[in-house]
């Protein structure tokens, strides 16, 4: 407990930065899912054909994987608040658009006829019948939609958009249990904040006589002036405008001509670099560095300097040579892979592959002392002996790379018993609970050293050569063609030994990312 609140003083400012971030994407996906969907839902209620389509097409939107409909959007919409809040509205869609469907078309007929009967319109008795007769339904699927985007929004750290999610899936990379709970518990709090506030919002909507979605009756309304009204609608219709305006612009075009965006994949070791190059970045320039850490994974990354939302990051050769560039033929001359990477990226992508920062982080296979006596483990293929009897637990990517599970089992002709992918640190936590017995390590792990595991030889050099190297942007370079020099002076300095020893610093002792990253640089003499 006293590890926690030391933490929570710690941390408290980038908390609360991150809750104010995660409250402003809520509430503008689900105000954007209300203006749309409440509409859609009038409108549909008109035809029944229509309604199923309309609905079926809601409900197939809800079977696509949340990941799935970032993937797809990142192309299109680049990364940061958009894709997040795109994602969260076609999640919020189909309770708002059903439940204002279902509430009109359940509208009492004798209530309409005797509506018809007075004289009214059909926007008369859309406006003084329907709407407020179906206001408790409509309100319910809108309270379910904005409870729900509070936690559809934590995947929104994927795709650098910040929220409460970052805190949480940094804490699952580190095995942080403290990070993982100052991210779910504000959450918890702002679904249950959320809920009152809509709560307060259908009371104030709905007419005397009106039963609520609690079933009680209102029976009292403050009287507010049309003129009083039209001031409010105008004032929340301006700050709506605002946010979205804020929330929804691409960064890449509100960025200025002096800030770069520096990105990261989502575990320790990225997150050091990342830090390392915007830390160094900074000290030696005159640019403005802007931030996109704990992206989701390599794809989600480099879609991200592909569509120019990010300026640069660090990659490694094996990622680019098999995973990007999908060579297929196994290679492991570290110049050769180098080479091919850096023509092709230029030509393909139109990006500048610099010289290497100094580490081979290859991927490694690993197993804990026990499992390793009780095989005679030593190498890749005396696991590949006993693989049938054993289950794997790597990352979420692993199993779906040539350069991974695929072209793995091929090489050494092995199955495993199992492969149940498990993402960050938690692997390493299945694997000593025994839940697992093989993972795919990587070999600055810092993790390795603290649960004192064996990692395999990789005695048929299956896996290539994952040289860390800084990828940017042609044109970034072009406009700040520093940078080349700059980020050259990093050229070799990160050893492998470093390196683990940065990630032990973060994974295993808890240290700050940056506080890291910068004693790294000032050790080196690199920033003052």
């Amino acid at each position: 407990m006293n590890n926690f609140i030391e933490q929570l003083i710690i941390k408290k400012s980038e908390i609360l930065s991150l809750l104010l971030a995660h409250i402003q994407l809520t509430v503008i996906a689900v105000l954007i899912a209300v203006i749309i969907g409440v509409p859609l839902g009038i409108l549909i209620s008109r035809n029944k054909k229509v309604a199923n389509g309309v609905i079926g097409l809601a409900n197939l939107t809800q079977a696509i994987p949340s990941l799935a409909i970032l993937g797809f959007l990142i192309p299109i919409i680049g990364i940061g608040s958009g894709p997040a809040i795109t994602m969260v509205v076609l999640y919020s869609m189909l309770p708002i658009i059903k439940n204002t469907y279902t509430g009109i078309t359940n509208i009492n007929p004798d209530m309409l006829e005797a509506a018809k009967g007075l004289g009214m319109t059909s926007g008369q008795t859309l406006r003084l019948i329907k709407i407020p007769l179906a206001m408790p339904v409509i309100m319910a699927g809108i309270r379910m939609a904005a409870v729900t985007a509070v936690g559809l929004m934590t995947i929104a750290a994927f795709v650098g958009a910040g929220g409460l999610g970052y805190l949480v899936f940094s804490g699952i990379q580190t095995v942080d249990n403290n990070l993982i709970l100052f991210g779910a518990i504000p959450a918890a709090i702002l679904a249950l904040l959320i809920d009152f506030i809509t709560g307060k919002i259908e009371d104030a909507t709905m007419p005397n006589g009106i039963k609520k979605s609690d079933g009680t009756m209102k029976v009292k309304r403050n009287q507010m002036s049309k003129k009083k009204k039209r001031l409010v609608v105008s004032i929340s219709s301006i700050v709506v405008i605002i946010l979205l305006g804020f929330a929804l612009v691409p960064k890449s075009l509100l960025k200025g001509d002096d800030t770069v965006v520096v990105a990261s994949k989502n575990y320790t070791e990225q997150l050091i670099l990342g830090n390392i190059l915007s830390e160094f970045i900074k000290a030696n320039t005159d640019l403005k560095v802007e931030e996109k850490f704990n992206l989701g994974g390599s794809q989600v990354t480099f879609n991200a300097i592909k569509s120019g939302s990010v300026d640069l990051y660090a990659e490694y050769l094996g990622t680019g040579y098999v995973s990007i560039l999908n060579m297929t033929e196994p290679n492991s001359d570290r110049e050769e892979v180098y080479n091919v990477v850096k023509e092709r990226f230029k030509e393909d992508y139109k990006l500048d592959v610099l010289n290497p920062l100094g580490f081979n982080n290859t991927y490694a296979m690993a197993v804990t002392k026990e499992t390793a006596e009780k095989y005679n483990l030593k190498t890749v293929s005396d696991l590949a002996k006993v693989s049938n009897e054993l289950v794997i637990g790597p990352t979420i990517e692993f199993p779906n790379r040539d350069d991974g599970l695929i072209g793995l089992e091929k090489a050494y002709n092995m199955t495993f018993k199992a492969v149940k992918p498990v993402d960050g640190g938690l692997r390493y936590t299945a694997l000593v609970n025994n839940e697992t017995q093989v993972i795919d390590a990587f070999t600055t792990d810092g993790l390795i050293d603290k649960f004192n595991l064996t990692v395999l030889e990789d005695d048929k050099n299956f896996f290539p050569p994952y040289d860390a190297v800084t990828i940017i942007r042609e044109d970034t370079l072009e406009k700040h063609p520093e940078l080349k020099e700059v980020i050259g002076r990093l050229d070799g300095k990160l050893t492998e030994e470093k390196m683990r020893k940065l990630n032990y610093e973060v994974d295993i002792n808890k240290r700050d990312v940056k506080t890291v990253a910068k004693e790294f640089l000032q050790s080196e003499g690199l920033i003052d």
